[in-house]
Parts: structure tokens; C-alpha cells; sequence
């Protein structure tokens, strides 16, 4: 269980994740393959695309003020309006929002993309929710166990590369160095399987065990935080590809199962 939470104040949470999503799936749902404006913030990664819509302003507006009505103490950190910081009974809160991980997708009318939100104690996730509308997919992921849709999701047993399925958001744009690329190439190489472009929704098929590993760099905080809690009490593991905590991004790695993360932090390593 976590550190200063108990199982009551982690249901408030896990409901209040549930106000969030439906409230912000009424303005991403409204622009999901309509006309939109898409403005490019600069360079991201090797990539010199990194797109942003209204659809992600106005989710992240929406999701900050329900988050302050309720918790004006609480700190927020996301993706397109930054840090607030505040002091009070609850300023070690940290709620974490990213309101459309996976802009390209959301752009390209593909429905992978999600609404990422943690909150974090001061001490790492707690609770972390990926939703999906469009698809009508929901999990959440707590100290409870991790679900979709309420039902109880687990990762399964996959020892070995050679039998895993593998992906990766994008193997040409959107690794950190040419050297990231080349190791995750390595690993790719040796999995039974690969399958890349699914941004957040990769992580949720390790979670629910249809899928074994992910592996990215250039990570921020905001893509990762939201998606610790449902892959880890799902069973899973995620790391950075040098064993430690994953919380503040970079290179990531996400697995169903012990022996097969082991396995893959050796490759990236070799």
C-alpha cells in the first residue's frame, strides 16, 4: 500500500480520476476528426514536428480546474500549461497531466491516442489513469489493483525475447540519439514480434497482457508518471534502461514479466 495513503483516500482518487476522464473526453471527443488547427511547437527529439491542437489546451484547462476546485492545494504538472506549485495540507500532491498523449494519432484520426493522469504523493505514482473515449477504454491503475473499465486486468508470463511482442511509438522520429534507435534495433531483433505506432496504448496492452514490452527514450515526466501505476499493479515492471526509477522520463522500459525485463535491460546494456 503506499506510503501516507490508505484504501479509502485512494478510492476518492481512483473516482475522482473518473470525473477527470469523462471531463475531459467531452472536449477531445467534440474535435476527434473534425477540422482542426494544428500548431507545431518546434523540434522534438529527431523529429522538427511536435504538434499541439485545441483539443489539447482546452482538455488540459478543463482537467487543471476540476483538479484546483477540488484540491487547491495540490500541486499540477502537464504538458501544455506547465507547473503550479502550491503550499498547504496538500502541497506534496502532485497531480500529473498529459490530455492527449499522442497528438500525431489524434491528428491522423487513429484512435491510440489517450488522456494520461497520475497523481503523485511525493514519493512516486500512486494512482494513474489512461483513458481512452473514443474506443470507450478506461484504465486505471492503483494500489487497488489495476483495471479497464472496472475489470481486473493482469500482465502475463513471457521469459524470453524470442517469444515477447515489442513495440515502440516510432523507430524513426521519436528516439532520443541515433544510439537509442540502434539499441532498442537490437532488442527488436531478437522479439518474436514487433508492432510500433501506438503511443500510450502500447503500455496498456503489456498492462492487460496482450502485448510484452515497450521501450522508448526522451520520455517526459508527464508520458510516463500516468501509466507506473496500471502497468506495475497489473503485475508489470517499468524502469529506466539502466534499472532505476522511471518517474521523471528518458530512456523507458516497460515489461509483463521479471525475467523478460531482466533480459531486456541486458540487451539495451550490451
Amino acid at each position: 500500500m503506499s506510503d501516507n495513503l490508505n484504501p479509502d483516500e485512494i478510492k476518492e482518487y481512483v473516482d475522482f480520476l473518473h470525473i477527470l476522464g469523462d471531463a475531459a473526453a467531452e472536449v477531445t471527443l467534440n474535435l476527434f476528426r473534425a477540422p482542426l488547427n494544428v500548431t507545431n511547437k518546434g523540434s522534438k527529439l529527431q523529429s522538427d514536428f511536435d504538434p499541439v491542437t485545441k483539443a489539447d489546451q482546452d482538455a488540459e484547462e478543463v482537467i487543471r480546474r476540476i483538479i484546483h476546485e477540488k484540491y487547491p492545494d495540490h500541486n499540477l504538472i502537464g504538458e501544455e500549461h506547465g507547473s503550479e506549485n502550491f503550499s498547504g495540507a496538500g502541497a506534496e500532491m502532485n497531480w500529473i497531466i498529459d490530455p492527449i498523449d499522442g497528438t500525431r494519432s489524434f491528428i491522423a484520426g487513429i484512435p491510440l491516442w489517450g488522456t494520461l493522469i497520475a497523481l503523485n504523493n511525493g514519493s512516486g505514482p500512486v494512482v494513474g489513469m489512461m483513458d481512452q473515449p473514443y474506443l470507450k477504454e478506461r484504465y486505471i491503475g492503483s494500489p487497488l489493483g489495476s483495471t479497464l473499465n472496472g475489470n481486473a486486468i493482469s500482465c502475463r508470463s513471457c521469459p524470453d525475447i524470442s517469444r515477447a511482442t515489442l513495440s515502440t511509438t516510432d523507430p524513426v522520429q521519436l528516439f532520443a540519439t541515433d544510439d537509442d534507435r540502434a539499441a532498442f534495433e537490437k532488442v527488436a531483433a531478437k522479439a518474436n514480434m514487433v508492432r510500433n505506432g501506438y503511443d500510450c496504448y502500447a503500455y496498456m496492452m503489456v498492462a492487460s497482457g496482450h502485448m510484452d514490452v515497450v521501450i522508448e527514450s526522451g520520455l517526459e515526466s508527464y508520458d510516463i508518471q500516468p501509466l507506473i501505476p496500471i502497468i506495475e499493479n497489473a503485475g508489470g515492471f517499468v524502469t529506466c534502461w539502466d534499472g532505476g526509477s522511471p518517474d521523471q522520463g528518458g530512456q523507458i522500459v516497460a515489461c509483463g514479466d521479471r525475467t523478460l525485463h531482466t533480459q531486456v535491460l541486458d540487451i539495451l546494456n550490451s
